[in-house]
């Protein structure tokens, strides 16, 4: 198995799109729910942009780091970083395993279509799994009350999903096509 060091590139690539996944999460409309507040934003289709571009790990890492700072700049989202980052850079990981390829010679709309749903409800999954556990562990919450916050954020966070593959997916076409000729895209995609 070939091992591969972090590069120059790698860490531009990563910081570059960790700062697009944060400022596009500011984008956003809050939607209150029985035990909390959740928000339809931009963030999750820059973190299955992340994806796409700079393959699994490090798009994963993109995505975990813009998202995990936005939450440690907002005082109501603070105590969820830790979560945050591991289930945006999971989100990040699954789209960049399925799409991304390095002897890919142009865009695979159907291949990148499956990734972004994929890495999209991973997420979701994931986002209410933790919402599940916090209102009844944390916020000693009945179930069937933890349940009704539960499907509040679901649809919130499927119309998040939704928002995100139609952005990411012609988003990632266009940057590709811009992008295949650059000295870093070339760099991030070489073995």
């Amino acid at each position: 198995m070939h091992s591969r060091k972090l590069t120059m590139y790698d860490v531009i690539g990563v910081g570059f799109m960790s700062a697009l996944v944060f400022v596009a999460s500011q984008i956003s409309i809050p939607i209150p729910t029985i035990l909390g507040i959740t928000r339809i934003h931009l963030g999750n289709a820059f973190c299955l942009l992340s994806g796409f571009l700079l393959g699994g790990l490090r798009g994963g890492l993109a995505a975990g780091i813009g998202s995990m700072l936005f939450d440690l700049v907002n005082p109501a989202y603070v105590s969820d970083a830790p979560i945050t980052f591991f289930n945006k850079f999971m989100m990040g990981l699954v789209c960049g395993s399925i799409s991304f390829t390095r002897k890919a010679t142009g865009f695979n709309l159907l291949r990148s279509i499956i990734a972004g749903v994929l890495g999209a409800l991973t997420y979701v999954l994931l986002y209410l799994t933790k919402t599940f556990i916090f209102d009844v562990y944390f916020l000693d919450a009945a179930v069937a009350t933890a349940m009704i916050d539960v499907l509040a954020k679901a649809r919130a966070s499927l119309i998040n999903a939704a928002i995100a593959v139609i952005i990411s997916v012609p988003a990632y076409a266009a940057v590709l096509r811009t992008l295949s000729n650059t000295l870093l895209f070339r760099k991030i995609r070489s073995l």
